[in-house]
């Protein structure tokens, strides 16, 4: 299974490279879901698809974002300039681009994000007949669902990492509440706020009672069935650090070596909010509603305080320049000082060894103490040390030219020189040609085996063995590089829609949310929230986030009545959108929701321990209410307040509101 890793920058990339991913997804500066992670610049992009290629790295870019009107051609031309550039895949969210770009670069490959919501057999089967290489499938999917995926696509399944709370591209909660859409890379993190939450009037709970504990599924991995493609680990705005221990640390158990308490305590140290197995394995311990929070790893107890100084018993080594945390009172600082019982300073502290640091945190309680972040785990070279094993082979015979061949596995070349002579005085020796031929130096291969074809007593140059090795090094790197198909653009017309087909928006009822095998439970007049092809009347909910007029149409062209827009745009967006799609495709039904209240979050399970009944409510800490309810399957919460958007303003024809 291929190991696929997040790099937020340039030195969590190199991080990655080094440790062993064997793929990387990363962002451009624009649509790729993680806006506040620093992402690469065109020429960041150019190196780092560059050194994918030479080293054997994939490289995904995401650009998963939804993408409104007056983005696509930017979108596309981004689109472009990666396809050029050989990008192994891109990672899409919105419908109308994926459609588009299968249709406009049939031999770009194009991977459908987690975003998607593809949590329906039926949605999965449809992206695969229209050309999407991989899905990316929901956290909320387990191993007995996988297993039923008999559909001839590539799965790739989150391992480790931040858990969203609800079913991902189905969370408006940031957009509805701070008007800046996860689904647009600009996520608050509403979920990891604290909560109280009311049965009509009586509060029966509170704290943060929406944050996921961290996935954690290293121990578990080798049960996932062997139709998973690729293991994901999230984190594009971890540091570089981070990226490098957790890629080595996976690298390891795929290798089949032994994980380590030491390893384990690292891994608590660099990042964790107590960890799961998450829905993938059916672990039911998924919040951790005391903190939302990094929390580190047990380190030691507070023994003794003074105004000056805090007196530690360690369990754990501590290094100068680790950071802690004290559990309790919540309070960090990083160690830049720390001294034994004598007070003498020292660079490291002992497991049941005492000591003592600063109190620059003015601590006056004996606490526990955490460790956060790790300075022996710090990357502090970003050189490459990656290598790239090939067998070399080398046939010198008597009276026939010298040929020596590179072979990487995938790619051979070749290097033809002068004819062997015999030697009079001095024969070159195997042991110096294998000397010669090792010094691959700054390039980026190691020899790993190297196979003679020779005869005794022959006569080589030195400085010739040199020119065949750099030659061929350089034609490798060249093969490498060029090994990826050439772009092919079409040209995508459109008819026009003309119907005169009206929509009673009363005859349609929602079905339930996000079931496996959505054709059970359609009933003869839906509207649906589950990307597929309508078999029967269907109208297509705003849930699937139609933010442009592809998305409109494509949607319009799979069978679906009608086509609601998106919640997320505002009046003046969704005229324009209007008009757009009248001039572009003509007479799509289209559905505004106007009025109640909209579903910001849908979340697999009873995720708040509540009844059956629509009298809960949590309360933020600004006394926003949101209605909360169960419907013996997933939880729904509901904005705090209602749309009201006037119907006399959207003066268009096949229009409806509901």
């Amino acid at each position: 299974m291929e190991l696929l890793v997040p790099a937020g920058d340039i030195n969590s990339f190199y991080a990655a490279l080094n440790n062993g991913a064997d793929a990387i997804y990363l962002s451009g500066k624009m649509f790729g879901a993680r806006s506040y992670a620093k992402n690469f610049t065109e020429e960041e992009l150019k190196t780092v698809l560059r050194l994918g290629k030479i080293y054997g790295v994939k490289i995904y870019v995401t650009m998963n974002t939804l993408v409104k009107e007056n983005e696509i051609k930017d979108f596309l031309n981004e689109v472009e300039f990666l396809y050029n550039l050989g990008v192994d895949a891109i990672l899409m969210q919105d419908f109308g681009m994926i459609s588009l770009c299968l249709e406009k670069y049939p031999n770009l490959v194009i991977h459908a994000s987690t975003q998607v919501n593809n949590s329906s057999y039926e949605t999965i089967k449809l992206l695969h007949e229209l050309g999407v290489k991989r899905v990316v499938l929901p956290r909320e999917m387990t191993i007995d669902e996988i297993n039923k995926i008999d559909i001839p696509i590539e799965l790739e399944v989150f391992i480790h990492g931040a858990l969203c709370v609800s079913y991902s591209g189905n969370c408006l909660f940031s957009s509805m509440l701070g008007n800046r859409s996860g689904n647009r890379g600009e996520c608050v993190g509403s979920c990891r706020l604290p909560y109280k939450l009311y049965k009509e009037d009586n509060l029966i709970d509170k704290g943060y009672l929406l944050s996921m504990k961290e996935l954690n599924a290293s121990l578990e991995i080798k049960k996932l069935p062997s139709t998973v493609t690729s293991l994901k680990i999230e984190g594009r705005m971890k540091s570089a650090s981070y990226v490098g221990f957790i890629t080595k640390y996976y690298r390891k158990i795929l290798d089949n070596k032994t994980i380590t308490k030491e390893d384990i305590d690292d891994l608590k140290s660099l990042f964790n909010r107590k960890f799961t197995k998450g829905h993938l394995f059916n672990d039911e311990d998924l919040i951790n509603k005391s903190s939302p929070n990094h929390l580190g790893s047990h380190l030691g107890k507070v023994i003794n305080i003074t105004d000056n100084r805090i007196r530690i018993e360690l369990d754990e080594e501590l290094l100068q320049g680790d950071g802690i945390r004290f559990k309790e009172s919540n309070k960090g600082m990083i160690v830049n000082y720390l001294y034994n019982l004598k007070d003498d300073l020292i660079n490291k502290g002992n497991a049941k060894q005492i000591i003592e640091i600063d109190n620059k945190v003015n601590l006056n309680t004996l606490d526990e103490v955490r460790k956060t972040t790790s300075k022996k785990l710090e990357i502090q070279d970003f050189t490459i040390t990656k290598k790239v094993p090939i067998n070399i082979k080398v046939k010198a015979k008597i009276g026939e030219k010298f040929v020596l061949s590179f072979d990487d596995k995938e790619n051979v070349v070749t290097y033809t020189g002068d004819i062997i002579e015999k030697s009079i005085n001095n024969p070159i020796s195997r042991e110096r040609i294998i000397l010669q031929l090792e010094k691959l130096g700054n390039t980026p291969f190691v020899a790993k085996h190297i196979t003679f074809d020779i005869d005794d007593n022959i006569f080589i140059r030195i400085g010739d063995l040199n020119i065949a090795r750099r030659t061929l090094s350089e034609r490798l790197i060249g093969k490498r590089l060029n090994n990826y198909k050439e772009p092919v653009i079409n040209n995508v017309t459109y008819e026009k829609v003309i119907t005169n087909n009206k929509i009673n928006t009363n005859e349609y009822n929602e079905i339930q949310r996000n079931p496996f095998y959505l054709k059970r439970i359609l009933r003869d007049k839906s509207i649906v929230s589950n990307l597929f092809r309508p078999t029967k009347d269907a109208i297509a909910s705003y849930h699937l986030n139609v933010f442009n007029s592809y998305t409109a149409y494509y949607l319009y062209k799979l069978g679906y009545k009608g086509v609601t827009l998106s919640v997320e745009l505002n009046e003046k967006e969704l005229k324009d959108l209007i008009e757009t799609i009248r001039e572009k495709f003509g007479q799509i039904p289209l559905i505004i929701k106007n009025k109640g209240h909209v579903e910001v979050m849908i979340i697999k399970g009873n995720i708040l321990n509540i009844d059956i009944s629509e009298n809960y409510t949590l309360v933020n800490m600004k006394n926003d209410k949101f209605k909360v309810s169960y419907d013996g399957r997933c939880t729904h919460i509901y904005s705090s307040y209602e749309l009201n958007l006037n119907e006399n303003s959207f003066n268009y024809d096949n229009i409806y509101f509901i």
